[in-house]
């Protein structure tokens, strides 16, 4: 299972990009709202309807983590206990995370970009902790992917889906929604 962890104040582009897509893939993709809602609300105002919250998650199916940008959506993500000890122990188990845009500091408050290539908003460099920041839209390093904002989220959303499924996956995704 994909889970995209949502926060109040969240950026749409960087959550729904990669829920379109991965769906496309066909990947099990889950909108996770961190609150006892099932209803959050993005930066713009626009609410959206998760399938989950986060204390209804059984963490064992997780596959990928997403963690979408956005103020204050990234900040309430990383204030968000439960989510971070789940972040951190996915990743101490190898598994993969992707964040974009102001979220990558939150991998970088949690020691997770130790020696990792990152990049992310243009700002939040000095929150990336441990990590080689570089000036690409997105980069992947192992099981680590993070991009820089909206306008690379589909780009990211592709990258995901080749961490996941490969590269011939990637581009037929990508053929198929005229990427290029």
């Amino acid at each position: 299972m994909i889970c995209i962890f949502l926060a109040n104040g969240f950026e749409m582009i960087e959550a729904l990009t990669p829920c379109d897509v991965l769906k496309r893939a066909g990947a099990d993709v889950k909108l996770i709202s961190i609150t006892d809602s099932l209803n959050v609300t993005s930066t713009h105002g626009v609410t959206v309807g998760c399938d989950l919250t986060l204390s209804e998650l059984d963490s064992t199916e997780i596959e990928l983590i997403i963690l979408p940008g956005g103020m204050p959506g990234a900040k309430n993500l990383f204030e968000c206990e439960a989510l971070c000890q789940l972040t951190v122990a996915h990743a101490k188990k190898g598994g993969k995370i992707a964040a974009i845009c102001a979220a990558p500091f939150i991998l970088g408050q949690l020691s997770l970009l130790q020696g990792k290539q990152a990049t992310c908003y243009p700002g939040f460099e000095a929150e990336l902790i441990g990590a080689k920041v570089l000036p690409c839209g997105v980069v992947q390093d192992g099981n680590i992917l993070t991009a820089k904002g909206m306008g690379v989220s589909l780009p990211f959303a592709l990258k995901a889906v080749e961490m996941l499924y490969g590269k011939e996956k990637a581009d037929a995704v990508s053929a198929q929604i005229m990427a290029e």
